[in-house]
C-alpha cells in the first residue's frame, strides 16, 4: 500500500463509526443460529441477502451522516478503482457464507476510502465482541491495544493463507490459487485456505499469521485488512511488488520480515 498521509479524522469519527458497525453486529448476531440455513442454492443466497439488508437498514444512514459528503460503494463484490473522493466500502457480513452455515468467523466491517487509499476501518466480531480499528497514520488496534505484525524473517517458519474471493471467478482464478497454495505449501511451513479474507488479515495485523494473498480485486474484502496490516507495521503490495490500492488486480499483505520471500514464490504464478 503506497504511503499515506495520515487521516486527520480526529477520535468524534472513529467513534461513530464504531459505534455504528457495534450496532449492526447486535443485528447480525441477532440472526445468527449454530446450525446451518438453508439446503437449496436458492435457500442459501436468499439468507445471504437477508443478512446484508438486515444489516444495512442499520449501518448506512450512520455512516453516512459521520461524514458528510461521503459516498457509498452499493456493490460489496465489486473491484476496481473508486472514483476521487471518500467512500464507504462496507461489508455487512463479512463471511456471510460462514454465518449462514452456522459457523463462528463473520464480521461487520466498515472503512473509509479516500482517494482509493483506505484511511479508516473499523472490523467488529460479534460472537466474541472484539473490535479492530485502525487509521492511516495513527496504528492499528484491537479493543484500543495497539497490535504489531510478526516479526518473523523465514518463509519456511511462516504461517500463510489465501482463499476465494466471491463465488463463480473464472477456472483461470482458480487454477491460480491452486497453483499458489501448491507453491506456498512446498516453501512456507502451514497454508491456510479459508474466507473471508478480513479474518485472516487480522490475524496477520495482530502478529498471529505471517502473510495473506489473494488473486482477486473485492474490495470489500481487502481494504480494512489492507490498513490493519500497513498500520501494525506490515508491507502490503500486489504481486508485483507495487504499493497497493484499490485499484490493484491482486494482494500480498505479510509481516516485512518474509513479504520479499513470498513475493518470489508468487510472482511468478499468472
Amino acid at each position: 500500500m503506497s504511503t499515506v498521509m495520515p487521516f486527520a479524522a480526529g477520535t468524534t469519527l472513529l467513534s461513530d463509526v464504531t459505534a455504528a458497525v457495534r450496532a449492526a453486529g447486535v443485528t447480525l448476531r441477532d440472526r445468527y443460529t449454530s446450525h446451518a440455513r438453508g439446503t437449496s442454492l436458492d435457500e442459501v443466497v436468499a439468507e445471504i441477502h437477508a443478512n446484508d439488508d438486515a444489516v444495512l437498514d442499520v449501518l448506512r444512514g450512520p455512516l453516512l451522516r459521520a461524514r458528510p459528503g461521503s459516498q457509498w460503494a452499493e456493490d460489496e463484490l465489486a473491484g476496481g478503482a473508486l472514483p476521487a473522493g471518500e467512500w464507504w466500502v462496507v461489508d455487512p457480513a463479512e463471511g456471510n457464507i460462514n454465518h449462514v452455515h452456522g459457523m463462528d468467523d463473520w464480521a461487520v466491517t466498515a472503512t473509509l476510502v479516500r482517494d482509493n487509499q483506505p484511511v479508516l476501518t473499523v472490523v467488529h466480531l460479534p460472537l466474541t465482541g472484539d473490535t479492530y480499528t485502525a487509521v492511516a497514520g495513527g496504528g492499528a488496534h484491537l479493543n484500543g491495544r495497539p497490535l504489531t505484525v510478526s516479526a518473523k524473517t523465514d518463509l519456511g517458519a511462516a504461517l500463510i493463507g489465501t482463499g476465494q474471493a466471491k463465488p463463480g471467478e473464472d477456472e483461470h482464478t482458480f487454477r491460480r490459487i491452486g497453483d499458489s497454495v501448491t507453491a506456498m505449501l512446498v516453501n512456507g511451513l502451514v497454508v491456510r485456505v479459508s474466507v473471508p479474507a478480513t479474518l485472516q488479515l487480522i490475524h496477520v495485523a495482530a502478529g498471529r499469521m505471517d502473510a495473506f494473498w489473494q488473486f482477486s480485486d473485492v474490495r470489500s474484502g481487502l481494504v480494512a485488512g489492507a490498513l490493519l496490516v500497513a498500520e501494525a507495521g506490515g508491507t502490503v503490495t500486489d504481486l508485483a511488488g507495487e504499493p497497493w490500492s484499490t485499484a490493484g488486480r491482486d494482494f500480498l499483505a505479510a509481516a516485512p520480515g518474509i513479504h520479499g520471500a513470498a513475493l518470489k514464490v508468487l510472482a511468478p504464478i499468472v
